[in-house]
């Protein structure tokens, strides 16, 4: 759709209350006067015609006003529900306020409370009671725009867990910014919960649950009903982009490995992550001076997520000269029985590439007991220490203080979502530190106190990556996503990291350039993609071409009445 209002006009067949209750073409009091006459929409509006201008000071005034975080999140959903150009404004006009409140943190809350506050359907629950409609479900007409999903079973939101349907805020939530920050029409975007029940008994034994009350599928039922849902997204959409969202560990990485070379997919979780970690962490080693390759690196928490930055750092490094071999032993993995060892308990096959030698660290331990975190720091010493446990605390103050022993400027990313589950504190860090920390957050945290100064604190947000990702996979027309394709995307946010040209920056550019950026790594997305040979435009022209076409402004354009 072309972005300019003047340049269309919108032929609409809607007229009355049907038109206002239609959130993708409602404008409010917006509507000109002879659109009122045309429309039938005198009498059901207030007389006054205002401006999208106009109306978002409004909803801001509002907006401000309202007490607590998850008041605003709810009375954003509720706004998104009426007037989706309305929101989409709010959305692009301050994004750095924006965002904590359509995403994480507060989306955290959102899920927990969805039941609370689900008024008008977005999206699609597919339960599993309902699993012989699902095509039928699937077919409804108003899907024919459909060109990129975001699905999750609600199993592991953030670092919160179970929460069954009330995990529907996250497909949602990341819909919102592919528009918001990618550019991507509402209309092609469609977030889908798979309603497989829930093991959180606090859910079933509330009364105003909107879920499937019965506990989780399992297993080969499981795996047969995600089966179908997969089968059921390609006979509907053969281009469809799919992205998995918050799926348990050990499903998120077995979908993806299973399904990635079926359609157009990829997992933010693992992929987005890895790529906005990897370049947060390039520019903090702007800032420090240690090349990357020489960096030692801890990663607290080793499951699909770990594993996917750690990939993803390992071939950064084979690009700077190491081998293979070389670029793993930089690392040291910790998970739930501390430190992964070849022989360590219920170590997992995906993780075996980063296990140390027994004999490497016999050491390190006392007699029987786990290889601990600060046992980590006191006997590799690492630089830098990532976390993705999702476990509060698991960066204690005796291991990041023993590890500024050795480190002058240590880098430390508490990467767990949402801030109540972060791994520390970014004050806290920066207490133990002595001020020397380069710190990115998964959350947003307050600016921290060193000396007399505030100095901000870096979000390491997925949002600087999968918007664009997805945009440039559209554009390029893209068959499958590669793990190229996401490593150009943490290239391209390498290219405009601010410590580039001054280490006192901070490590990732200001959230209220993600718009733009969207569009850069869109375009890099997508030439990464004629070179593997995956894309269905041949030149740069033409991704030039499509990547305008996709790309959609939140403004109001004149509408006509269809002739019936």
């Amino acid at each position: 759709m072309p972005t300019a209002a003047s340049e269309q006009v919108l032929p609409v067949s809607l007229t009355g209350f049907d038109l206002i209750n239609s959130p993708r073409l409602n404008k409010g009091t917006a509507f000109t006067d002879r659109e009122r006459d045309v429309f039938a929409l005198h009498g059901l509006l207030p007389p006054h015609v205002g401006s999208l201008d106009e109306q978002i000071q409004r909803r801001m005034a509002a907006l401000r006003g309202q007490p607590t975080s998850f008041a605003k999140y709810s009375l954003l959903r509720d706004l998104q529900d009426t007037n989706e150009t309305l929101f989409y404004a709010l959305l692009v006009r301050d994004v750095e306020e924006m965002l904590p409140l359509v995403y994480t943190p507060t989306v955290g809350e959102g899920c927990q409370r969805f039941s609370e506050i689900w008024r008008k359907p977005r999206g699609l629950f597919l339960s599993y009671p309902n699993k012989d409609r699902m095509e039928q479900i699937l077919n409804h007409p108003r899907y024919d725009d459909v060109k990129c999903i975001v699905v999750s079973d609600g199993e592991r939101i953030l670092g919160l867990g179970d929460q069954g349907a009330g995990g529907m805020g996250i497909p949602i939530g990341k819909m919102a910014l592919y528009t918001a920050l990618g550019g991507i029409h509402p209309e092609h975007c469609l977030p889908i919960l798979l309603d497989v029940g829930t093991d959180n008994e606090d859910r079933l034994k509330n009364p105003v649950y909107i879920g499937w009350r019965n506990h989780r599928i399992r297993g080969e039922e499981y795996d047969a009903f995600v089966d179908l849902f997969v089968q059921s997204v390609k006979n509907r959409w053969p281009h469809v982009l799919l992205q998995w969202e918050d799926f348990a560990g050990s499903n998120a990485a077995r979908f993806l490995a299973r399904y990635r070379d079926q359609l157009c997919t990829f997992n933010d979780d693992i992929q987005g992550t890895a790529a906005v970690a990897s370049a947060t962490l390039i520019s903090a080693v702007n800032v420090t001076g240690v090349p990357l390759e020489q960096q030692k690196i801890a990663i607290v928490g080793f499951g699909s997520a770990g594993i996917g930055i750690t990939n993803l750092l390992a071939q950064f490094m084979q690009d700077r000269g190491l081998t293979e071999a070389e670029a793993r032993n930089r690392f040291y993995a910790i998970d739930r029985y501390g430190l992964v060892t070849e022989h360590g308990r219920d170590v997992r096959p995906e993780q075996l590439p980063y296990a140390r030698k027994e004999e490497e660290v016999r050491g390190w331990k006392e007699a029987g007991g786990e290889i601990t975190l600060l046992d980590v720091v006191r006997h590799a010493k690492p630089s830098v220490l990532i976390g993705v446990s999702g476990q509060p605390g698991a960066f204690t103050e005796e291991a990041v203080r023993e590890m500024a022993k050795y480190s002058e400027r240590p880098v430390i990313f508490p990467l767990s979502n949402p801030t109540s589950r972060s791994e520390a504190t970014a004050q806290h860090l920066m207490d133990w530190t002595e001020g020397r920390a380069l710190i990115g957050t998964g959350s947003p945290f307050e600016a921290v106190n060193v000396g007399r100064k505030k100095i901000p604190v870096t979000q390491t947000n997925n949002s600087y990556i999968f918007p664009g990702l997805a945009l440039g996979i559209l554009a390029s027309g893209a068959k499958r996503v590669t793990d190229t394709m996401v490593k150009a995307a943490a290239e391209e946010l390498v290219r405009h990291l601010p410590t580039q040209k001054d280490k006192q920056a901070s490590l990732l550019p200001p959230l209220a350039e993600a718009r733009e950026l969207g569009r850069m790594i869109g375009r890099a997305v997508g030439r990464q993609a004629m070179r593997d040979g995956l894309a269905q435009v041949a030149s740069e022209e033409e991704l030039e071409r499509e990547l305008q076409a996709n790309i959609w402004d939140p403004v109001y354009i004149p509408y006509e009445l269809r002739s019936q």
